[in-house]
């Protein structure tokens, strides 16, 4: 399924935040925003779920549901949002409970989230027992336990560091690859788009505006080799080039306003 963004704009009040917006996300595939601070990134994205309402514009979506989808758009966030009296089991299963199923069409949904993100033997385990890259994978199996049409996720691996990221990166590669999943990815970090995304859209200073959309044209499974190390030195150059001084601009209006 095709998420359409058209002629899409939106203000808090008086304060403009993005401003024609024009981008389709075709089916299987993976689109990540970046810009400087404050340009609407999160706003978009929560434009796309849902989570605020559209005022001038329109996002629709095109194609058919997949198999299996319970609901066509979830969200994965930087802040893990568990339950701390839920097993991780019991966290995964709460994406559920407001659908009408059987106790063992739940638990075999359940259990294939569980297998797709590693968290098998981590069922029974509360939160407090499990290290920030645990988290977001109950996070992650929660998002895909209703097999959505499309996963929007932001900044989900923010809070983690380096080494957890990168181990985090390979498993959501293995279950795109596997799940087919389209997806659109907030992030600040400009090797992390490039790792994980086919196209990257930038976009400019509030109200944010699409400056470049850049195609990453390395398969995927070769991103981390030797030989496309100077391609991906490139790509990450041209990225910065396209935001650095904006990203002078955004940062000194934080630290003075």
């Amino acid at each position: 399924m095709d998420l359409v963004v058209s002629a899409l704009s939106h203000a808090y009040g008086d304060l403009p935040v993005l401003d024609g917006i024009d981008l389709t996300v075709a089916s299987g595939e993976t689109v990540a925003l970046i810009g400087p601070s404050g340009c609407g990134k999160s706003t978009l994205l929560g434009l796309m779920g849902g989570l605020l309402s559209v005022g001038r514009g329109q996002i629709s979506t095109r194609g058919a549901l997949p198999a299996g989808t319970l609901n066509p758009l979830t969200y994965v966030f930087q802040d893990f949002a568990l339950l701390p009296w839920r097993t991780v089991e019991g966290n995964v299963a709460l994406a559920l409970e407001h659908h009408a199923m059987d106790g063992a069409e739940r638990r075999r949904r359940v259990a294939d989230a569980l297998a797709l993100t590693g968290l098998v033997d981590f069922a029974g385990a509360f939160p407090k027992q499990l290290s920030g890259g645990m988290r977001q994978r109950v996070g992650i199996a929660r998002a895909l336990v209703v097999k959505p049409a499309i996963l929007l996720l932001d900044e989900p691996l923010s809070a983690l560091d380096a080494q957890t990221r990168e181990l985090l990166m390979e498993d959501l590669l293995a279950i795109w690859a596997r799940e087919r999943t389209t997806a659109v990815y907030v992030t600040h970090n400009l090797a992390e788009a490039i790792r994980l995304a086919d196209r990257v859209v930038v976009l400019s200073r509030r109200p944010g505006r699409i400056k470049a959309v850049v195609d990453i044209d390395i398969p995927r499974d070769r991103r981390t080799s030797s030989e496309a190390a100077a391609r991906i030195g490139g790509l990450q150059d041209e990225l910065w080039s396209l935001i650095k001084s904006e990203a002078r601009v955004a940062d000194r209006e934080m630290v003075h306003g």
